[in-house]
């Protein structure tokens, strides 16, 4: 984080960090009375200092535990010598067992962390992590890069984590997801803000009423777009018929299916809103593709002859494109392919086979992979997983919204076909990704209220779509 100073002085700012996070904890945790601090040496550590000196001010019994043999910088020293002179005790390393504390404060590493922690941080986060009180992190759980949500070593799970000055892009994707737990935000007055680097990008309500208008009093079903779904090679007929149903909730105008004759039956069963087509041939296949305006291809594709020559169709259409599943996992072998006008939709696994990399390469750095996977294609790139990211050639967006429950079959279907009916309605790739997966996570969170994450499947996120796609 770089901030143009503006002729703040960093130790008022500190002290102004400090201050934020000590109202937050007191406001959270009433109830709370022995505070312990875990201290580093940087600004972080400095941070730390001013809530302890704070927190025992007001009459708190607090303990500070100090990691890092460095001095540190000026003001993380002085913040340090303001605690002692007001009679402030540290505690020796190593801790060892539970402590009888009602809260512990997380001021250890701040942002910049790259690398493993040390030792003697490693056995402070450690130590952390086997406390069964409340744990608030300042800045960024330490031990995980701000940056890209990943975490070199052993990371700090917070129940609260406090952000100063603005987010960090890395706090909204990745392990962050499952180390950060309430996100909490101070700004720390008007204007530091436009000194953050790498601020992240959120995806918000507010723009699903621009792009998803209420529809003109005399609308008809072709002003909103013919998606054709592609898809259902022999035993995978469900997934296709999943991301028809979620366009036709999505609001697409009519939807068609181009599946294996074996599933046409059992489609009309379950949704004679679609228009059920078998497509053993690409004779077969063509007019139908001349008919769609948008086509999501690769629910139940397979990597079969019938696939591969549905797929070389698809690509040769000229049309609005939505690629997901094993469409994704056939462009992966052959020459990357230049796909304009398209959105792909990958999760780690198959954005791993797309670059040519481990799947640990992509959860590294899951930002450098979305760029990579834009670049790579030309298209619109998602990389879905907890903290779902968009890319266009000049924006990253994240959605933080969404649930564990999600990791159940058929969710990608889901995305997919959402994406594909708000192409067809006009919205340009990237519009129509962001809002997909907006769409998608919100009707997904709101489909566990009442019920719970287990035991969510993708009908159930179906079901919720028209309430999210009509703000």
């Amino acid at each position: 984080m770089l901030l143009r100073r503006r002729g703040i002085d960093t130790q008022v700012l500190m002290e102004e960090a400090g201050r934020a996070v000590f109202h937050r904890a007191r406001a959270n945790w009433p109830e709370a009375r022995r505070w312990c601090v875990i201290c580093g040496s940087g600004n972080n550590g400095g941070d730390g200092y001013v809530i302890a000196r704070l927190a025992r001010a007001a009459g708190f019994d607090v303990r500070v535990v100090r990691t890092g043999a460095s001095e540190g910088p000026v003001e993380a020293r002085a913040a340090r010598a303001a605690f002692l002179a007001a009679g402030g005790v540290e505690m020796p390393q190593p801790l060892a067992g539970n402590e009888p504390f009602d809260l512990i404060i997380d001021a250890l590493f701040g942002i910049g962390l790259t690398k493993p922690p040390s030792t003697a941080a490693a056995a402070a986060i450690e130590w952390i992590n086997q406390q069964t009180a409340p744990v608030l992190s300042v800045d960024v759980p330490s031990g995980l890069n701000a940056d890209t949500g990943a975490t070199p070593g052993v990371a700090v799970r917070a129940r609260m984590t406090v952000s100063l000055v603005a987010w960090k892009r890395g706090l909204f994707t990745g392990r962050a997801r499952g180390l950060t737990g309430d996100l909490k935000l101070e700004t720390l007055g008007a204007g530091l803000q436009d000194g953050v680097i790498n601020n992240p990008v959120l995806m918000q309500a507010r723009f699903m009423n621009r792009l998803l208008p209420p529809r003109a009093r005399v609308a008809h079903k072709g002003d909103h777009g013919h998606v054709l779904v592609i898809g259902g090679d022999l035993g995978m007929g469900g997934a296709p018929l999943l991301a028809a149903e979620a366009a036709l909730r999505s609001g697409a105008g009519w939807v068609s299916l181009a599946t294996r004759a074996a599933h046409v039956t059992a489609s009309l069963a379950r949704c004679p809103e679609v228009m059920v087509r078998a497509v053993e041939s690409s004779a077969e296949m063509q007019p139908l593709l001349d008919r769609a305006d948008v086509v999501l291809i690769g629910p139940g594709l397979g990597q079969g002859n019938w696939g591969r020559a549905l797929l070389a169709l698809a690509v040769a259409a000229n049309k609005p494109l939505v690629l997901d599943a094993d469409a994704l996992n056939l462009i992966a072998l052959q020459a990357p392919l230049i796909l304009h006008a398209a959105v792909i939709t990958p999760h780690p696994g198959e954005a791993a086979r797309m670059l040519g990399c481990g799947v640990a390469d992509i959860e590294q750095d899951r930002y450098a992979a979305v760029q990579a996977l834009q670049s790579r294609f030309a298209a619109v790139a998602v990389l879905k997983g907890a903290g779902t990211l968009v890319c266009d050639a000049a924006t990253i967006e994240v959605c933080d919204r969404g649930n564990p429950g999600m990791a159940s079959a058929g969710m990608g279907d889901v995305l997919a076909g959402i994406i594909a009916a708000l192409l067809a309605q006009g919205l340009s790739a990237f519009d129509a990704a962001r809002a997909g997966v907006w769409v998608h996570a919100t009707a997904a969170d709101q489909a566990t209220r009442g019920r719970g994450e287990r035991g969510l499947i993708a009908s159930d996120v179906i079901a919720g779509l028209a309430q999210v796609v009509n703000p």
